[in-house]
Protein backbone atom coordinates (compact mmCIF):
# COMPACT_ATOMS: atom_id res chain seq x y z
CA UNK A 1 0.00 0.00 0.00
CA UNK A 2 1.37 3.15 -1.38
CA UNK A 3 1.67 6.35 1.71
CA UNK A 4 -0.39 9.57 0.60
CA UNK A 5 2.51 11.97 -0.44
CA UNK A 6 0.21 14.18 -3.11
CA UNK A 7 -2.48 16.31 -2.83
CA UNK A 8 -4.69 18.12 -5.62
CA UNK A 9 -6.36 21.57 -4.90
CA UNK A 10 -9.08 22.35 -7.41
CA UNK A 11 -9.05 26.25 -7.18
CA UNK A 12 -10.01 27.36 -10.57
CA UNK A 13 -13.10 28.83 -9.97
CA UNK A 14 -14.33 32.11 -10.30
CA UNK A 15 -16.30 32.26 -7.12
CA UNK A 16 -18.85 34.38 -8.84
CA UNK A 17 -21.23 34.26 -5.27
CA UNK A 18 -18.72 36.54 -3.99
CA UNK A 19 -18.49 38.98 -6.30
CA UNK A 20 -17.45 42.14 -6.42
CA UNK A 21 -15.26 41.24 -3.68
CA UNK A 22 -13.58 37.66 -5.95
CA UNK A 23 -12.80 40.27 -9.16
CA UNK A 24 -9.14 40.34 -7.92
CA UNK A 25 -8.61 38.35 -4.77
CA UNK A 26 -9.20 34.46 -5.35
CA UNK A 27 -12.09 33.29 -2.88
CA UNK A 28 -9.55 30.26 -1.78
CA UNK A 29 -8.03 33.50 -0.07
CA UNK A 30 -10.26 34.80 1.87
CA UNK A 31 -9.55 35.17 5.77
CA UNK A 32 -11.33 33.60 8.08
CA UNK A 33 -9.64 35.44 11.23
CA UNK A 34 -6.61 35.81 10.29
CA UNK A 35 -5.34 33.01 7.62
CA UNK A 36 -6.91 32.19 4.23
CA UNK A 37 -8.81 29.25 3.91
CA UNK A 38 -6.55 27.72 1.70
CA UNK A 39 -3.72 27.59 4.01
CA UNK A 40 -6.10 25.76 6.49
CA UNK A 41 -6.44 23.27 3.97
CA UNK A 42 -2.46 23.07 3.32
CA UNK A 43 -1.98 22.85 7.05
CA UNK A 44 -4.50 19.69 7.22
CA UNK A 45 -2.09 18.22 4.42
CA UNK A 46 1.07 18.24 5.97
CA UNK A 47 -1.09 17.68 9.26
CA UNK A 48 -1.85 14.02 7.46
CA UNK A 49 2.18 13.59 6.04
CA UNK A 50 1.44 15.03 2.66
CA UNK A 51 4.48 16.61 1.31
CA UNK A 52 3.69 17.93 -2.47
CA UNK A 53 0.25 20.45 -3.01
CA UNK A 54 -0.84 20.55 -6.92
CA UNK A 55 -2.71 23.69 -7.06
CA UNK A 56 -4.93 23.30 -10.57
CA UNK A 57 -5.37 26.99 -10.97
CA UNK A 58 -7.02 29.06 -13.64
CA UNK A 59 -7.19 32.90 -14.79
CA UNK A 60 -6.70 35.75 -12.21
CA UNK A 61 -5.02 32.97 -9.50
CA UNK A 62 -1.88 34.09 -9.75
CA UNK A 63 -1.57 35.60 -6.02
CA UNK A 64 -2.55 31.68 -4.65
CA UNK A 65 1.49 31.21 -6.11
CA UNK A 66 2.70 34.43 -4.40
CA UNK A 67 0.78 33.52 -1.25
CA UNK A 68 3.37 30.07 -0.85
CA UNK A 69 6.08 32.15 -2.27
CA UNK A 70 8.93 33.40 -0.82
CA UNK A 71 8.02 37.02 0.56
CA UNK A 72 11.60 38.47 0.72
CA UNK A 73 10.86 42.65 1.02
CA UNK A 74 8.04 41.27 3.95
CA UNK A 75 10.55 38.68 5.73
CA UNK A 76 13.52 40.94 5.65
CA UNK A 77 11.65 43.88 6.78
CA UNK A 78 10.29 41.97 9.78
CA UNK A 79 14.03 40.30 10.44
CA UNK A 80 15.13 44.24 10.59
CA UNK A 81 12.97 45.01 13.10
CA UNK A 82 13.00 41.73 15.22
CA UNK A 83 9.36 40.95 14.16
CA UNK A 84 8.17 37.64 14.91
CA UNK A 85 7.44 35.95 11.92
CA UNK A 86 5.52 32.49 13.16
CA UNK A 87 2.60 33.78 11.23
CA UNK A 88 4.56 33.28 8.16
CA UNK A 89 4.67 29.55 8.97
CA UNK A 90 3.43 27.50 6.31
CA UNK A 91 3.17 29.52 3.71
CA UNK A 92 6.22 28.75 2.39
CA UNK A 93 6.55 24.87 1.06
CA UNK A 94 9.80 23.25 0.77
CA UNK A 95 11.24 23.70 -3.17
CA UNK A 96 9.42 21.54 -5.84
CA UNK A 97 6.57 21.04 -3.16
CA UNK A 98 4.00 23.55 -4.51
CA UNK A 99 3.21 22.33 -7.76
CA UNK A 100 0.68 24.66 -10.15
CA UNK A 101 -1.35 23.62 -13.11
CA UNK A 102 -3.59 25.55 -15.09
CA UNK A 103 -7.48 24.13 -15.51
CA UNK A 104 -8.14 26.90 -18.80
CA UNK A 105 -11.75 25.95 -19.13
CA UNK A 106 -14.36 25.55 -16.15
CA UNK A 107 -15.56 21.83 -17.54
CA UNK A 108 -16.31 20.65 -14.27
CA UNK A 109 -14.47 19.05 -10.79
CA UNK A 110 -13.34 15.98 -12.86
CA UNK A 111 -11.96 17.67 -15.42
CA UNK A 112 -9.82 19.89 -12.65
CA UNK A 113 -8.33 16.86 -10.92
CA UNK A 114 -7.60 14.83 -14.56
CA UNK A 115 -5.40 18.26 -15.36
CA UNK A 116 -2.82 17.03 -12.26
CA UNK A 117 -2.77 13.28 -14.16
CA UNK A 118 1.18 13.97 -14.96
CA UNK A 119 2.08 15.07 -11.78
CA UNK A 120 -0.19 12.50 -9.35
CA UNK A 121 1.32 9.71 -11.58
CA UNK A 122 0.50 5.99 -10.55
CA UNK A 123 0.37 7.16 -6.66
CA UNK A 124 -2.76 7.17 -5.07
CA UNK A 125 -3.76 10.57 -3.65
CA UNK A 126 -5.68 13.08 -1.90
CA UNK A 127 -8.23 16.08 -2.78
CA UNK A 128 -8.95 19.04 -0.95
CA UNK A 129 -11.98 21.35 -1.82
CA UNK A 130 -10.98 24.26 0.03
CA UNK A 131 -14.57 25.57 0.17
CA UNK A 132 -15.48 23.07 2.50
CA UNK A 133 -13.43 24.19 5.79
CA UNK A 134 -13.31 20.97 8.06
CA UNK A 135 -12.03 21.84 11.56
CA UNK A 136 -10.89 18.89 13.94
CA UNK A 137 -8.56 17.68 15.87
CA UNK A 138 -6.54 15.46 14.06
CA UNK A 139 -7.86 17.25 11.12
CA UNK A 140 -10.02 15.71 8.35
CA UNK A 141 -7.41 14.48 6.47
CA UNK A 142 -5.31 12.89 9.37
CA UNK A 143 -8.28 10.89 10.21
CA UNK A 144 -9.14 10.02 6.79
CA UNK A 145 -5.11 8.41 6.21
CA UNK A 146 -5.83 6.60 9.41
CA UNK A 147 -8.66 5.09 7.65
CA UNK A 148 -6.79 4.25 4.54
CA UNK A 149 -3.68 2.63 6.01
CA UNK A 150 -6.17 0.18 7.65
CA UNK A 151 -8.51 -0.19 4.90
CA UNK A 152 -6.25 0.90 1.68
CA UNK A 153 -8.51 1.47 -1.74
CA UNK A 154 -10.29 4.38 -1.91
CA UNK A 155 -11.47 6.47 1.31
CA UNK A 156 -13.89 9.75 1.02
CA UNK A 157 -15.28 11.96 3.83
CA UNK A 158 -18.57 11.48 4.42
CA UNK A 159 -21.27 13.71 6.24
CA UNK A 160 -24.57 13.22 7.99
CA UNK A 161 -27.14 16.39 6.37
CA UNK A 162 -30.83 17.25 6.36
CA UNK A 163 -32.13 14.73 3.79
CA UNK A 164 -33.89 18.09 2.12
CA UNK A 165 -30.61 19.01 1.22
CA UNK A 166 -29.10 16.25 -0.59
CA UNK A 167 -29.77 17.60 -4.07
CA UNK A 168 -26.57 20.12 -3.49
CA UNK A 169 -24.19 17.79 -3.57
CA UNK A 170 -22.83 14.15 -4.16
CA UNK A 171 -24.77 11.24 -2.05
CA UNK A 172 -23.48 7.61 -0.56
CA UNK A 173 -25.49 4.61 -1.73
CA UNK A 174 -24.07 2.76 1.71
CA UNK A 175 -23.51 -0.69 2.21
CA UNK A 176 -22.52 -2.27 6.34
CA UNK A 177 -21.60 0.37 8.82
CA UNK A 178 -19.00 -0.35 11.09
CA UNK A 179 -18.70 2.79 13.47
CA UNK A 180 -17.49 5.97 11.67
CA UNK A 181 -16.82 3.78 8.25
CA UNK A 182 -19.55 3.16 5.76
CA UNK A 183 -19.13 0.68 2.57
CA UNK A 184 -19.62 2.49 -0.15
CA UNK A 185 -21.58 0.91 -2.83
CA UNK A 186 -22.63 3.53 -5.03
CA UNK A 187 -22.48 7.68 -5.79
CA UNK A 188 -24.95 9.47 -7.34
CA UNK A 189 -24.39 13.24 -7.86
CA UNK A 190 -26.88 15.86 -7.17
CA UNK A 191 -30.10 13.68 -6.36
CA UNK A 192 -33.66 14.98 -7.62
CA UNK A 193 -35.28 15.42 -4.83
CA UNK A 194 -36.70 12.58 -2.72
CA UNK A 195 -34.27 9.96 -4.63
CA UNK A 196 -30.93 10.33 -2.42
CA UNK A 197 -30.18 6.81 -1.21
CA UNK A 198 -29.06 8.41 1.91
CA UNK A 199 -28.17 11.46 3.88
CA UNK A 200 -24.23 11.15 3.71
CA UNK A 201 -22.66 13.29 1.11
CA UNK A 202 -19.52 13.75 0.35
CA UNK A 203 -18.00 17.08 1.66
CA UNK A 204 -15.00 17.35 -0.05
CA UNK A 205 -12.31 15.55 1.08
CA UNK A 206 -11.03 12.69 -1.39
CA UNK A 207 -8.25 9.81 -1.25
CA UNK A 208 -8.58 8.14 -4.09
CA UNK A 209 -6.11 5.85 -6.45
CA UNK A 210 -5.09 6.78 -9.60
CA UNK A 211 -6.88 4.80 -12.05
CA UNK A 212 -9.61 7.26 -11.34
CA UNK A 213 -7.33 9.59 -13.72
CA UNK A 214 -8.04 7.24 -16.44
CA UNK A 215 -11.87 7.07 -16.30
CA UNK A 216 -11.57 10.80 -16.22
CA UNK A 217 -9.71 10.96 -19.31
CA UNK A 218 -12.83 9.38 -21.39
CA UNK A 219 -15.44 10.79 -18.67
CA UNK A 220 -19.02 12.32 -20.31
CA UNK A 221 -20.08 15.60 -18.72
CA UNK A 222 -23.15 14.76 -16.13
CA UNK A 223 -24.70 17.00 -14.15
CA UNK A 224 -24.71 20.73 -14.78
CA UNK A 225 -23.18 19.69 -18.33
CA UNK A 226 -19.79 19.05 -16.78
CA UNK A 227 -17.13 16.56 -15.90
CA UNK A 228 -18.23 15.06 -12.40
CA UNK A 229 -15.44 13.68 -10.15
CA UNK A 230 -18.24 11.51 -8.34
CA UNK A 231 -19.37 9.82 -11.48
CA UNK A 232 -15.61 8.57 -12.20
CA UNK A 233 -15.45 7.29 -8.48
CA UNK A 234 -18.86 5.29 -9.03
CA UNK A 235 -17.14 3.55 -11.55
CA UNK A 236 -13.97 2.42 -9.42
CA UNK A 237 -16.54 0.88 -7.21
CA UNK A 238 -16.79 -3.06 -7.18
CA UNK A 239 -13.50 -3.10 -8.19
CA UNK A 240 -11.73 -1.70 -5.95
CA UNK A 241 -12.27 -1.19 -1.83
CA UNK A 242 -14.49 2.21 -1.71
CA UNK A 243 -14.94 3.33 1.79
CA UNK A 244 -16.65 6.45 3.69
CA UNK A 245 -15.30 8.04 6.72
CA UNK A 246 -17.94 10.12 9.28
CA UNK A 247 -16.08 13.28 10.08
CA UNK A 248 -15.19 14.04 13.57
CA UNK A 249 -15.69 17.84 13.91
CA UNK A 250 -16.91 20.41 12.44
CA UNK A 251 -17.45 21.61 8.25
CA UNK A 252 -18.40 25.08 7.38
CA UNK A 253 -19.49 25.53 3.66
CA UNK A 254 -17.19 28.14 3.09
CA UNK A 255 -19.15 28.51 -0.40
CA UNK A 256 -21.70 30.26 0.56
CA UNK A 257 -22.11 33.67 2.50
CA UNK A 258 -24.17 32.71 5.56
CA UNK A 259 -21.46 29.29 6.28
CA UNK A 260 -18.00 31.74 5.52
CA UNK A 261 -19.62 33.95 8.04
CA UNK A 262 -20.36 31.64 10.50
CA UNK A 263 -16.65 29.89 10.12
CA UNK A 264 -15.20 33.39 10.99
CA UNK A 265 -17.33 33.73 13.94
CA UNK A 266 -17.35 30.46 15.39
CA UNK A 267 -13.17 30.50 15.05
CA UNK A 268 -13.01 34.27 16.26
CA UNK A 269 -14.47 32.87 19.32
CA UNK A 270 -12.39 30.13 20.02
CA UNK A 271 -9.39 32.54 19.49
CA UNK A 272 -7.17 32.79 22.62
CA UNK A 273 -6.45 36.22 22.40
CA UNK A 274 -9.26 37.98 20.59
CA UNK A 275 -12.56 35.17 22.20
CA UNK A 276 -13.44 37.19 24.81
CA UNK A 277 -13.64 40.62 23.03
CA UNK A 278 -16.01 38.71 20.07
CA UNK A 279 -18.48 36.99 22.71
CA UNK A 280 -18.54 40.82 23.79
CA UNK A 281 -18.90 42.57 20.61
CA UNK A 282 -21.52 40.08 19.57
CA UNK A 283 -23.17 40.14 22.75
CA UNK A 284 -23.82 44.38 22.17
CA UNK A 285 -24.68 43.68 18.38
CA UNK A 286 -27.29 41.42 18.91
CA UNK A 287 -28.91 43.55 21.94
CA UNK A 288 -28.72 46.55 19.36
CA UNK A 289 -30.86 44.41 16.61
Amino acid sequence: MKPIKKAVFPVAGMGTRFLPATKVVPKELFPVVDRPLLQYAVDEALEAGIEQMIFVTGRGKDLIESHFDLAYELEHTMDSRSKDKTALRGTRLKPGNAVFVRQQEPLGLGHAIWCARDIVGDEPFAIFLPDEFMVGSPGCMKQMVGAYEKLGGNVVCALEIPMEDTPSYGVIDPGYRDGPVTEVKGLVEKPAAGTAPSNLILPGRYILQPEVMRILETQEAGAGGEIQLTDAMAQMIGKQAFHGLTFDGKRYDCGSKVGYVEANFALALAHPEIGADIREVAGKLLAES
